[in-house]
């Protein structure tokens, strides 16, 4: 499908899927209101606060629903929305999903306790006791509570990757603990058919797509295509690739650009996948991915040994060629962030693109004999900016000298502004760059972004 077409199609799934989510919240809306929530506010008291409590619990569960659909990995909601912005939005229908989650709590058991605030340890207690799933549900939350606390960033960035991935994972047991006792009890579930079919259909299509795209097709797809470590060479600065062989890779769909979850099946510590981009183009038989040693799984990556097997989930991810829609290539990246690019530069020039890769880093650039290579013998243009950032508002390092950073940019790649723009690095580099590659003239639709940490 040509990469226009492609863009009008994800264009389309994005709006479809902003749709579906507003007509769900006025529906649930309608339905608080039908079943006496206005009334219930005007009257006052008690029966105030227990409206505002339902109306928390029901807004609470839809985000909550949606919270694990946007991030079961859905191939039509990534390819449409990219990793980036599933993420975000991820993250902020949590925030959203957990003030209510409180919310719900706390003015049920006001209206369930002795009179006031005072009463709601008591109400808590009350409805956990003689409530149908609520000893279920207040497990949930807990769980909840403690995905979210650890996903503050303050103590997100102080925990390794692979402690925050499994305990993240909690947060599937909280939600799917947490949302049955209103199914099975709240009257705003159960009241009419209709109602009983949308609240149970959402349910059980999060839990579909968890069980689908986040346990059954990574099982299937890892024993079908049989993957095992062939060889795991140094690539400088801390890095090495390691270079894998399967049977018919080309049935992943997998592209440049893409990303998988690894798990190498190798010490006590494999069952936590880790997510990498791979570094060369897929071919039928081979996959290579580059890793730095950041984390209890990268460290021990360079102790793979030949035969290791591999389990995968993906590929993921929107920085693919499918984006472009230009004859002209810029890739940005930082440091490890060149992973994808390395792999998007050999493809693209592989389509006879005119690319030019921008590659920032502190010491020993990745790739540096790929790139001359690409260079000598397919015209890649590179173009180096080595040493530390020149300040904490640039993206630069101090070969930019004083000039800032659009004009740095305009002058060696003069021509960006009619380029297809790619750009991958730790987050806060990365949006730096975004808003000078805008500021350049370059569309907004014709710049991808991809960013870890």
């Amino acid at each position: 499908m040509p990469a226009r077409d492609v863009a009008r199609a994800d264009r389309r799934v994005r709006r479809a899927s902003g749709v579906l989510a507003g007509l769900a919240v006025l529906l649930v809306l309608a339905w608080w209101v039908d079943g006496g929530g206005l009334t219930g506010l005007v009257e006052g008291g008690s029966r105030a606060v227990a409206e505002c409590g339902r109306l928390c619990g029901l807004l609470a569960s839809l985000l909550l629903l949606g919270q694990v659909l946007l991030a079961a990995r859905v191939p039509v909601l990534e390819h449409a929305f990219g990793q980036r912005h599933l993420i975000a939005l991820h993250r902020g229908t949590g925030v959203a999903s957990f003030a209510g989650m409180l919310g719900h709590v706390g003015c049920a058991s006001w209206a369930h306790g002795s009179g006031g605030p005072g009463g709601v340890p008591d109400g808590f207690w009350l409805l956990t006791r003689t409530w149908p799933g609520m000893a279920a549900a207040s497990l949930g939350t807990a769980l909840v509570v403690l995905v979210v606390v650890t996903s503050a960033r303050w103590l997100r960035t102080r925990l390794r990757y692979e402690w925050w991935h499994l305990l993240h994972l909690w947060g599937y047991a909280g939600v799917f603990l947490a949302l049955p006792h209103q199914l099975w009890a709240g009257r705003e579930f159960t009241s009419s058919p209709l109602r009983t079919v949308f609240w149970w259909g959402l349910w059980g299509a999060a839990v579909a797509a968890v069980a689908v795209w986040r346990i059954a097709v990574p099982i299937v797809r890892s024993r079908r295509h049989r993957i095992t470590v062939a060889a795991v060479l140094p690539e400088g600065d801390g890095s090495v690739s390691v270079h894998m062989t399967g049977e018919r890779l080309r049935e992943l769909g997998a592209s440049a650009g893409q990303f998988f979850v690894w798990r190498f099946r190798s010490g006590r510590g494999w069952p936590a996948g880790n997510p990498y981009s791979l570094s060369a183009p897929p071919t039928k038989r081979t996959l290579r991915i580059t890793v730095k040693q950041l984390g209890d799984g990268s460290a021990a990556v360079p102790n793979l040994r030949q035969g290791t097997r591999v389990y995968i989930e993906g590929p993921y991810g929107r920085l693919t060629p499918r984006t472009r829609t230009s004859p002209r290539v810029a890739l940005i990246g930082a440091g490890v962030g060149m992973t994808p690019l390395r792999a998007l530069a050999e493809k693209f020039l592989n389509e006879s693109a005119d690319v030019v890769v921008l590659h920032r880093f502190t010491r020993e650039p990745l790739f540096a004999r790929e790139f001359l290579r690409l260079a000598r013998e397919r015209k890649l243009h590179v173009v180096a900016s080595p040493g530390r950032r020149r300040g904490p508002d640039s993206w630069w390092g101090a070969d930019a000298g004083r000039v800032d950073d659009l004009a740095a940019l305009r002058a060696r790649i003069p021509d960006i502004a009619v380029r297809e723009v790619y750009v991958c690095g730790p987050g806060r580099w990365t949006a730096m760059v975004r808003r000078t590659v805008l500021a350049a003239g370059v569309p907004e639709r014709r710049v991808h972004v991809e960013n870890f940490g």
